[in-house]
C-alpha cells in the first residue's frame, strides 16, 4: 500500500528534459512554447481557443473583463467554491450574489440561479464541483431566455464532458486551473477557453497589459511600438511552464481514465454501505475526479476513524460566503446547509492504486 496523501502533483518523467532546455536557452517568457501548449491543449482535448495564463484566477478576472462586468453590477455563483471565484468578482468591483446548490453533486441550482436574477445580473458563474459538469442545458437556457452570459470555473474540470461536447467547449468563456495538484499542472497557470474569435483576440491583448504583442513591431531605438487603448494586465503563461504543462499533457487522457476507474470502484465499494450517501454520477456527463465526495453520517467520528487508519479525508472547500470579504452576504442557502453538514471527500489522483481504493473502501466498512 502506498503512503496516502489527500493531494498529489503529477510531474511527468520527461519533464526535466523539457524544463531544463528552455532554462538552458535562457528564452524565459512567453514565447513559442507558450503558443504549443494552448495548441495542444485545445487540438487534445476539443477545447475553444485556449488562452495560456500565469494562474486559474487571472483566468477568472479576465473572463469577467471579457464578459463586460464591473462595477455596480451582479454575478450569480455558488458558496460551494474556493474564494478565487468570488474574489474574482470583486476585483472587477462588482457584487457577488450566492445561489443555492444541488446536495447530490455540489453544483450550483438552476432553479436558484433563475431565482437570483435582477436587472443587475451581468453575468453566471458555474462551478463544476470536483470535476462533475453542471446542468448546462439548463443554465444555458437561463441564460439565453435573459440575455446573460455563462462563465464557466472549470479548475476542477480539465477533461470532463457533458453531453458528448468536453468542459471547455459549452459557453463562451471556461476557465481552468493548472495549479500544482491539479490533474494538469504548469506549477501554476491557467487557462480561458473562449468561443468566438473577436474575444480571444481581446484576451490575447490584455493579458499581456493591453499590448497586441503580434502586431505591434520594434523601433529602429529597440523599443516595441504600440499604443494601449484599455487596462490590461500581466497575466501570460511562460515558457518553462508551459514547458512543464506540455510534457504533463501527454498520456493525460490514460491518467484520467485510472482515475474514473477509481471512482468506478469507490461507487461499487461503497454503493450499500450504511451512512454513506454516493454523489450523482449521470449517464450524460463524465466528471473529471478531481476529487471523489459522499455525504457521511457523523462525519466527525468518519475523520476520527479515517486519521487513525492513515487515511486521508477532507471537507476540501466550505462555503466561501462566510468570509467577511464579501461584506456579509452569507445568504440563506438551505441545500447549502444541508451539503455542509456532511460532506467528505476521499482521495483520488495518480497516486492513489487500486489496493488504496481496496483498502479505503475496507476500513470504511468496518464502520465509524
Amino acid at each position: 500500500m502506498n503512503s496516502l496523501n489527500f493531494f498529489h502533483t503529477y510531474v511527468s518523467p520527461d519533464a526535466h528534459i523539457a524544463v531544463s532546455d528552455v532554462l538552458n536557452s535562457a528564452m524565459l517568457s512567453e514565447g513559442k512554447l507558450v503558443a504549443k501548449f494552448e495548441y495542444e491543449l485545445q487540438a487534445s482535448l476539443g477545447l475553444n481557443n485556449t488562452v495560456a495564463l500565469n494562474s486559474g484566477t487571472s483566468a477568472l478576472h479576465l473572463a469577467l473583463v471579457l464578459a463586460g462586468v464591473g462595477k455596480g453590477d451582479e454575478v450569480i455563483l455558488p458558496a460551494q467554491t474556493y474564494i478565487a471565484s468570488g474574489l474574482a468578482v470583486k476585483y472587477v468591483g462588482a457584487t457577488p450574489v450566492f445561489a443555492d446548490i444541488q446536495y447530490l453533486t455540489g453544483n450550483i441550482d438552476p432553479i436558484s440561479i433563475r431565482e437570483k436574477i435582477t436587472q443587475k445580473t451581468k453575468a453566471i458563474m458555474v462551478v463544476h464541483w470536483a470535476g462533475y459538469p453542471c446542468d448546462m442545458t439548463e443554465i444555458s437556457a437561463i441564460a439565453a431566455e435573459f440575455g446573460i452570459p455563462v462563465i464557466e470555473d472549470a479548475a476542477h474540470a480539465l477533461g470532463a464532458i457533458y453531453r458528448g461536447v468536453p468542459v471547455g467547449a459549452i459557453s463562451e468563456l471556461t476557465c481552468f486551473s493548472f495549479q500544482a495538484i491539479k490533474h494538469l499542472t504548469t506549477g501554476d497557470g491557467g487557462g480561458l477557453s473562449i468561443k468566438h474569435e473577436s474575444m480571444l483576440s481581446v484576451a490575447k491583448k490584455l493579458r499581456w497589459f493591453g499590448i497586441d504583442r503580434a502586431s505591434s513591431s520594434m523601433s529602429e531605438l529597440g523599443e516595441r511600438i504600440y499604443n494601449a487603448d484599455q487596462v490590461g494586465f500581466k497575466y501570460h503563461m511562460n515558457d518553462y511552464a508551459a514547458a512543464l504543462g506540455l510534457s504533463n499533457l501527454a498520456g493525460f487522457k490514460d491518467r484520467l481514465a485510472k482515475v474514473r476507474n477509481l471512482a468506478d470502484q469507490y461507487r461499487k465499494g461503497l454503493d450499500t454501505v450504511s451512512g454513506i450517501e454516493l454523489f450523482n454520477n449521470a449517464e450524460d456527463r463524465q466528471s473529471s475526479y478531481w476529487l471523489f465526495g459522499v455525504h457521511i453520517d457523523r462525519r466527525n467520528d468518519f475523520v476520527r476513524k479515517m486519521k487513525s487508519v492513515n487515511i486521508p479525508v477532507s471537507v476540501v472547500h466550505q462555503r466561501i460566503d462566510r468570509n467577511d470579504v464579501f461584506d456579509g452576504l452569507c445568504a440563506d442557502l438551505t441545500t447549502q446547509k444541508k451539503f455542509d453538514a456532511s460532506q467528505i471527500h476521499l482521495p483520488i489522483h495518480m497516486g492513489v492504486n487500486d489496493e488504496d481504493v481496496e483498502m479505503i473502501v475496507h476500513e470504511i466498512k468496518k464502520g465509524w
